[in-house]
């Protein structure tokens, strides 16, 4: 399973939020493709980058600030964040990008999502934002009336490369992960699924690892730049866990 960094974007800054809220901010850097090199040094082969201005805006706010990270590293880069047109699909791809997560469009504009999973198998992620189980849109400032697992089925069909779930109420909160959402999630998705929200410790990344083989990875983003999980340490033991195990087969 792979602990995936994750680099929030606004204004051109490395930020976190609270619960997806614009006006509750932390920054913790300037130069965010300096952030980028230092998970790639410290082994990240996969960062998630989210343009939140975009995510609000409904287009690309930070696009030279991704191409800047795109260049500076060897790592793969998924990039979430107001990506509603295929013109954007195909941009962030041509620059580099090595997948896209589509999450307000996969409910409110379908044939996007079809169209983008034709054209890029395997390289659109849905990205499934639930707060109470229910499917947040528009940066998370709209929560609407469709279930996320309702959701996950109507798109079975698509060539998606993985599902993000996160759970919007644990999201910068450092209060550990949904366990039981993410469960039903993995039960019924035909797609690889990626963790976010709430990820905060070893125990939590074992947790999240122990729902089986269709979890991906983890995202984690507050809990690195707190400084309360290592990077280096995470992966360490995540690997170690797994030697034992093949051992032990």
């Amino acid at each position: 399973m792979l602990v995936i960094p994750a680099i929030d974007l606004k204004d051109g800054r490395c930020v976190r939020l609270r619960q997806g809220d614009m006006a509750a901010e932390t920054v913790y850097a300037e130069d965010v493709t300096e952030v980028a090199r230092k998970w790639e040094q410290s082994g990240a082969s996969l960062i998630h980058v989210v343009d939140l201005n975009g995510a609000v805006d409904g287009e690309p706010k930070n696009l030279l600030h991704i191409e800047s990270i795109v260049r500076g590293v060897r790592a793969s880069i998924q990039v979430g964040g107001g990506i509603r047109s295929m013109e954007t699909v195909r941009q962030y791809l041509n620059a580099g990008v090595a997948r896209v997560v589509l999450g307000t469009a996969a409910l409110t504009h379908r044939t996007l999502l079809e169209e983008a999973c034709r054209e890029f198998p395997r390289q659109v992620l849905l990205g499934l934002d639930a707060r109470d189980g229910r499917v947040a849109l528009k940066g998370w400032t709209t929560v609407s009336e469709v279930k996320a697992i309702d959701l996950l089925r109507e798109v079975s069909d698509c060539s998606i490369g993985a599902v993000i779930y996160t759970d919007i109420a644990r999201d910068g909160m450092l209060s550990g992960p949904n366990l039981s959402a993410l469960q039903e999630i993995a039960e019924c998705s035909s797609f690889p699924v990626i963790a976010s929200g709430g990820i905060t410790s070893l125990e939590d990344l074992r947790a999240v690892r122990s729902l089986g083989r269709r979890i991906e990875g983890a995202i984690v983003g507050k809990a690195l730049y707190d400084g309360k999980l290592d990077y280096q340490t995470a992966m360490a033991a995540l690997s170690a866990h797994s030697s034992t195990g093949r051992h032990a087969d």
